[in-house]
């Protein structure tokens, strides 16, 4: 398994807006299906951030560009493999 951060910065605001739900379910969705490993938003509303979890930067793409607020033009992503390394008093 693999870690792969998911950018997803604002592109249409008014388009987040209405797709924010669509949004929103999804990810609880991939959350249940054991796909994202951390998820947030950035404080100043310009956009948030989705680690997934998954085998391939393939199958990363592929659920990063079913989020709704990327398929309707909401929000630009940019995906990247992430090599985690966790601080040894965590």
């Amino acid at each position: 398994m693999k870690y792969f951060c998911a950018f997803l910065k604002m592109k249409d605001a008014e388009k987040n807006e209405i797709y924010r739900p669509q949004h929103m379910e999804f990810l609880v969705e991939k959350e249940k299906e054991g796909k994202i490993f951390a998820r947030g938003r950035f404080t100043e509303g310009k956009g948030g951030l989705v680690v997934y979890t998954a085998d391939s930067f393939e199958e990363a793409k592929k659920l990063a560009e079913s989020d709704p607020l990327v398929l309707n033009g909401a929000r630009f992503l940019e995906l990247y493999e992430w090599e985690m390394k966790v601080a040894p008093n965590r």
